[in-house]
């Protein structure tokens, strides 16, 4: 007698109960691993964090809170504070993105609204090769061509314009040498731009064409489509492709070391040379002697870790407020 027709249905059940257990036994690996890809971000971070606390703490026991307000940097006499880094810090990324912001906003619209389906591709292109260019390269060409004329053309214009101003008068008076603040927050605006830009695009071709269509059928002009529809539409990418590039300008080392003037001196001059934290740390680290010297740098290494992340707190909290209100309405 063939039994194989009656056992047929118990082989098929054994072999996708394997199949399901093999599947199980997969799915449960797989998640293990991306948990861990996951987490080992967490534990690097955590890392970072430990060990920067960890190489600050001789530092604030010598200066107290102090430290983060006291203008004197002295290698000499192992007397530090952060107040010029943090003042250098702050002063050329706010110029960087007073000036980025519009520009790219303007090359964003431009490309995705404005400009011919045959140069769309090229001129989006050249944007992102911007961003490709490391940033030595925008340091040696800050120094050696683009502060000269700033020093030639730029700063005595401002000095004419706004120098007599009132209030923020004061910000454009001094020495026209070029090498300063206000150059340092140009350099770092253009290399900001790409990435602003570049952001920017992306989130306004996601706008769903029929919304768009459909303000230009009622009668809208362009900007109209722009202010009631895409902007509301991609805000929180806009939100975060400006923190990005105010990331980015936070952090930059190189060309900002190349303009800035390196003078541990404070001035409430945008002309003046300055010193911001992470051009302290690139001149500074490799020559550091003393531990308490070492330690300082670690400081404000914090410091910068700090200012950084609550940029991107109060970005995450606007966006969740933003949020919030949309969810009233």
């Amino acid at each position: 007698m063939d039994l194989t027709p009656a056992l047929a249905p118990d082989f098929d059940r054994a072999a996708l109960l394997s199949t399901m257990r093999k599947q199980r036994i997969q799915d449960f690996i797989f998640h293990k691993i991306t948990m861990l890809f996951a987490g080992s971000v967490l534990l690097v971070l955590l890392g970072i964090i430990i060990s920067l606390i960890i190489g600050a703490v001789p530092a604030f026991k010598e200066f107290g809170a102090a430290f983060i307000t006291t203008v004197e940097w002295d290698p000499v006499n192992d007397k530090y504070g952060a107040a010029i880094a943090i003042v250098g810090t702050l002063a050329t990324s706010l110029i960087a993105l007073l000036i980025a912001f519009p520009i790219s906003f303007g090359i964003a619209l431009f490309l995705t609204e404005i400009c011919p389906a045959w140069l769309r591709r090229p001129m989006g292109t050249a944007v992102e090769l911007l961003a490709g260019v490391p940033s030595i390269i925008y340091g040696m060409w800050g120094l050696f061509v683009f502060a000269p004329l700033v020093g030639t053309y730029v700063q005595p214009v401002l000095k004419a314009t706004l120098g007599p101003l009132p209030l923020i008068g004061s910000f454009f008076t001094g020495p026209m040498m070029g090498l300063g603040i206000v150059t340092a927050g140009l350099v770092l605006a253009i290399m900001i731009i790409p990435f602003i830009a570049s952001v920017m695009r992306d989130v306004f071709e996601i706008v769903p064409a029929v919304l768009k269509e459909s303000a230009y059928g009622l009668g809208c002009t362009k900007w109209e489509v722009v202010r009631k529809v895409v902007l509301p539409y991609t805000k929180t990418g806009v939100v975060g492709g400006v923190m990005l590039g105010l990331g980015r300008a936070l952090g930059e080392t190189m060309a900002v070391t190349f303009v800035i003037g390196n003078a541990n001196e404070l001035k409430w001059s945008f002309f003046a040379a300055g010193n911001s934290i992470s051009s302290t740390l690139a001149n500074e680290f490799a020559e550091a002697q003393s531990p308490l010297h070492v330690s300082s740098l670690f400081a404000l290494a914090l410091i910068l870790f700090i200012i950084t992340f609550i940029v991107l707190s109060a970005a995450k909290l606007m966006l969740a407020g933003m949020a919030r209100k949309e969810g009233v309405k």
